[in-house]
């Protein structure tokens, strides 16, 4: 036998064995029944019998932590800063006076204002018991009305001045860091402490505008900040009326308590909200389905082999994802050893343990 017939033949034997291992590949691609050896040995695998039951579809986002309310404490009037009654980082009440200006030039303002009404109002009050004996005219008694009520509008305008010599707390909250010392002049570009309210705490994040029309106000979500374990649960009241041309995301804002302080603005949180439940869904691990060309599959155990079935999917979860086409509640799925599948293949169902 010459060489050159011995080198077609050992190219003829690797044909043949190439086309031994790729026929049943191309049969199963293409949907047909491919048969192992009746003597191989099962492979054992897991099954779920499926049954129908409640699925939550998740979204996962990120969000920022912020204050129910904030503001930056500044004067409406220029002024020394006479006396600073808040310690940082204090608790303080609606209505608590946080810091005082020297108030000496409105206070003498305030009572020049207050005797000129006196004056005026004893003024008023005689030409009212003159008009009445017919001792003198309506004009003259109207002259004298109109300079008290000037004058009143006077004491109220400079009492209004030297109230806000005092400022008050807006609401209540805690205190930050004052930015100024008692004796420093301000204005009302100046900042002299931050007041913020953290109970209940905002969390802001965005959803994606597919499923902006499934949140509305009262909607549950679940958020954890980074150095915590612990899940807190916040409820939607707000979200913005149209989604951000730039982003295709809508931004939406909930509330949750906070009670102790534990959870500050500012904070990276991560979040958690179900948008969509389905009863009496048919589900399976989502490692069990398989995507091919056209569709997806899954393998379930018919009479001790393992089948490849079409199946389409709809809800999905973190783990799971409901099969809506292709199976019926009651069969077999094999959840365990997929990549070694192929239909036809001897299969048997590990015991419970």
């Amino acid at each position: 036998m010459s060489a050159k017939t011995r080198t077609l033949l050992a190219l003829g034997v690797v044909a043949v064995a190439v086309a031994a291992l790729l026929v049943p590949r191309l049969r199963e691609a293409r949907g047909e029944d491919v048969t192992p050896a009746e003597d191989s040995e099962p492979l054992e695998v897991e099954v779920r019998r499926l049954a129908p039951g409640r699925l939550v579809e998740r979204l996962a986002t990120v969000g920022t932590l912020l204050p129910d309310e904030r503001v930056v404490l500044r004067s409406e009037i220029a002024g020394v800063l006479e006396s600073i009654h808040f310690d940082e980082g204090s608790r303080v009440r609606r209505g608590d006076l946080l810091a005082r200006l020297d108030d000496a030039e409105l206070a003498a303002e305030r009572d020049r204002a207050h005797h000129r009404v006196e004056l005026a109002s004893r003024r008023e009050a005689r030409q009212k018991d003159l008009l009445e004996q017919g001792l003198t005219s309506q004009e003259e008694y109207d002259l004298a009305l109109s300079q008290l009520e000037v004058l009143q509008a006077e004491l109220r305008l400079a009492q209004a001045q030297l109230d806000k010599t005092e400022l008050r707390a807006p609401f209540d909250g805690r205190v930050g860091l004052r930015s100024v010392s008692e004796g420093a002049t301000v204005d009302r570009d100046t900042p002299i402490a931050s007041l913020q309210r953290l109970d209940p705490i905002k969390v802001e994040f965005s959803v994606p505008e597919s499923y902006a029309s499934r949140l509305r106000p009262g909607t549950r979500v679940r958020f954890r900040v980074k150095g915590s374990d612990r899940d807190h649960e916040a409820t939607v009241y707000a979200a913005e009326p149209a989604v951000d041309p730039e982003t295709r995301s809508l931004a939406v804002r909930a509330r949750a308590p906070n009670p102790h302080d534990e959870l500050l603005p500012g904070a990276f949180a991560d979040v958690e909200l179900a948008v969509r439940e389905v009863e009496d869904a048919l589900t399976v691990p989502a490692l069990a389905v398989i995507p091919e060309l056209g569709g997806k599959k899954v393998f379930v155990l018919e009479e001790g082999r393992a089948q490849a079935r079409r199946v389409e999917t709809g809800v999905r979860s973190e783990t799971e994802v409901q099969i809506t086409a292709g199976l019926e509640p009651g069969e077999k799925v094999i959840v365990s050893a997929i990549q070694r599948l192929a239909s036809g293949l001897p299969v048997r169902e590990r015991p419970a343990s």
